[in-house]
């Protein structure tokens, strides 16, 4: 049986046809690394002579064996270090054995090298098991240099010995090389199992060769090896990375047990590509096919309920979590606390940290961010001070969410004290949105020269985010040449992002230029770019309802229009007049209505009539809110006496009692 045809190599004289793979660096021949040649088990190179060789040690080798055994590790190593090598005692394979468990429990690369060498250096001759314990050693403790040299240096070699090989490579990420291993391993011993196969189509999946996968799952099919459940799993991961779902739903279809290890790679193949109404009701079958779910199940369902902003649905994720016993996973619960951020339930996610048992730096860094978003600065830099006594040590996500809250609020002594110790006591150095985040700090308090100074001085080339930040504060303060100059760099980064017109349109159409703004609309149109119209939901009673601008496909769409028009009647009295300068991606340019039927305005108004005086709602929408809609929210927060929460493409607006959590930059 053949896979297809192999390659001549000089690196592998043992070769006898040529292989391809669809991979433009196999393509070009890859040869092997220059790798140092360890010390061969060799009787006729020891240190001792045959008369020399004293027998085991029947006392040492049991106390090391016990030592491991209860995985005391490093009790193990000190006493083969301190006795056995200071008097060259004379070890049993299981003791050899036992080290290298030891070896490996401790991710020992000191440890490997002295047990190694001394089994070298006394001219013990293992066994092939030990042989292949001895390459596991390596593996494990990331040798994997010395490791293949190892491997070429076998004198026999099973399936255990390339099983382990090429697991190693594909751990390390060197797909390329366990992929011409197997094809060599294949041409020799035409054979394999499951964890062979589970190996190699992981090295696919890094490559994201899908043909490369479907050659060896037509391999695996002759083999008649489909049904194990890895190498199921393994298919449908593989099928899913490399962009191909439809193979990936076969797979899983023609799996005979559908373990929980099976939904949840199905169900987390669709969340990935976005089809996340389709995987929640995968979900469901899962639930009602009666398999145990586990935590991971929980962890993605926490994330499609993110994506899809269904709070109820993570309600009963959360439930689920601490019914079936899974309330102290770090996984799912940092999660959930970067859900409940993300949909604006700030106090949920916080209750969720608390009373986590444990928390890694993803933990501490999802409530950071939450506060920023959410315009709490303070209690952010709080959180980030407190993450710094309790000996976590934050990474370079940790310093964006910080930073980013300190520009959402405004906190400028915080956000740079904090932005000069990332080097000086962290040793992380700022990347491009680090600077961003400071440029648009600079540019809420209207140091406009600053800001563009911060940008010219960087150590790398301006980014797009960083000249956005720019452009922002120029819109703000209405700086018409700096907003220009940014724009400009901004098109010439991003010629076909909407946005970026937009803002700039905006900025000419507050400073009373329209011959300029008509200019900017031309080029929009010889781009061929639409201001489409965007979408604002609402989630009432478990139900979304998304509307557009103008919408009146809605079954309450009469009732909306005269609660709306009733409400700008209420808050023209409190001094609400229309904005007709800006020019918004939900509003085309021949449209005449009245700025507060944008989508965002339907949407708060349907929560009105739906739900009861006490209830807060919370909108999401596609697009930035405008400074009409944000005016005017303010206002029905004062006379509805209601807060209300939207999440625009910016971030999140808490309206409440005539203000907002942003302080009107955004």
């Amino acid at each position: 049986m053949t896979l297809f045809p192999l390659r001549s190599d000089s690196a592998f004289p043992r070769r006898k046809n040529p292989s391809h793979i669809k991979c433009s660096s196999l393509e070009q021949g890859l040869q092997p690394k220059p790798r140092p040649k360890p010390a061969r088990f060799d009787e006729s190179k020891a240190d001792l002579q045959e008369t020399q060789i004293r027998k085991p040690d029947l006392g040492l080798c049991p106390q090391i064996e016990k030592l491991v055994f209860f995985k005391r590790y490093e009790e193990a190593l000190e006493l083969f270090d301190d006795y056995v090598v200071d008097n060259q005692c004379v070890l049993e394979s299981s003791t050899y054995d036992a080290l290298v468990n030891a070896c490996i429990g401790l991710k020992s690369i000191r440890g490997v090298k002295r047990v190694y060498n001394y089994m070298v250096k006394i001219g013990f001759e293992p066994d092939q098991y030990l042989r292949n314990r001895v390459l596991l050693m390596h593996v494990k403790c990331g040798m994997m240099i010395d490791a293949r040299c190892l491997f070429d240096e076998m004198p026999q070699r099973n399936l255990v010995s390339w099983n382990t090989i090429i697991g190693g490579l594909v751990d390390s990420g060197d797909y390329e090389e366990a992929f011409r291993l197997f094809l060599l391993m294949w041409e020799e011993l035409s054979d394999g199992g499951s964890r062979t196969f589970t190996s190699v189509i992981r090295a696919a999946t890094g490559l994201g060769i899908a043909f490369a996968g479907r050659q060896v799952h037509s391999c695996v099919l002759k083999m008649r090896i489909d049904k194990d459940i890895f190498v199921s799993c393994a298919l449908i991961d593989m099928y899913s990375k490399c962009g191909c779902i439809e193979d990936a739903q076969f797979v899983f279809d023609e799996m005979p047990e559908k373990t929980v290890v099976g939904w949840n790679s199905i169900i987390a193949s669709y969340a990935l590509h976005g089809y996340s109404e389709k995987a929640l009701d995968l979900y469901y079958e899962m639930r009602d096919s009666g398999v145990k779910i586990d935590h991971f199940t929980y962890s993605i369902l926490v994330r499609i309920c993110c994506r899809l902003a269904s709070l109820e649905h993570a309600k009963q994720a959360h439930a689920g979590l601490v019914r079936h016993g899974f309330g102290s996973d770090i996984v799912a619960n940092t999660a959930l606390v970067d859900f409940y951020s993300k949909w604006g339930r700030v106090e949920d996610a916080r209750h969720v940290f608390d009373n986590m048992p444990a928390k890694n730096v993803k933990s501490w860094n999802a409530l950071i961010a939450g506060y920023g978003n959410h315009g709490r600065g303070d209690d952010a830099v709080e959180l980030f001070q407190r993450m710094i006594c309790e000996g976590m040590i934050p990474n370079h996500v940790t310093f964006l969410a910080v930073l980013s809250a300190c520009s959402y609020s405004g906190l400028s002594d915080e956000g740079w004290d904090i932005f000069e110790s990332m080097s000086r006591d962290h040793k992380i150095k700022p990347r491009a949105m680090h600077y961003a985040c400071m440029i648009e700090l600079l540019g809420r308090e209207g140091l406009l020269d600053e800001a563009f100074a911060l940008i010219k001085d960087a150590p790398f080339r301006p980014t797009e985010n960083m000249w956005a930040a720019l452009l922002t504060a120029c819109r703000f303060h209405q700086n018409l040449e700096l907003g220009k100059f940014a724009a400009e760099r901004l098109f010439g980064m991003e010629p076909e992002k909407l946005s970026n017109y937009i803002v700039l349109l905006n900025i000419y159409n507050s400073s009373g230029r329209p011959d300029e703004a008509a200019k900017v609309v031309q080029i929009l149109k010889k781009k061929g770019l639409r201001l489409l119209p965007a979408c604002s939901w609402i989630e009432i009673k478990k139900r979304p309802h998304g509307f557009i601008f103008g919408d009146k496909s809605h079954r309450q769409s009469e009732e909306i229009y005269k609660r709306l028009d009733k409400l700008v009647k209420e808050v023209g009295e409190l001094g609400y007049v229309p904005d007709r300068k800006s020019l918004l991606p939900d509003v085309k340019q021949h449209e005449e209505q009245m700025s507060y039927y944008h989508s965002e305005m339907l949407a708060i108004t349907f929560g009105l009539i739906n739900t009861s005086d006490s209830t807060s709602l919370q909108v999401v929408q596609g697009h930035r809110v405008c400074s009409d809609c944000h005016q005017m929210i303010k206002l029905i927060t004062m006379v509805m006496k209601r807060e209300i929460v939207v999440r625009d493409a910016s971030r999140f607006h808490h309206f409440k009692d005539g203000t907002c959590s942003c302080g009107d930059y955004w």
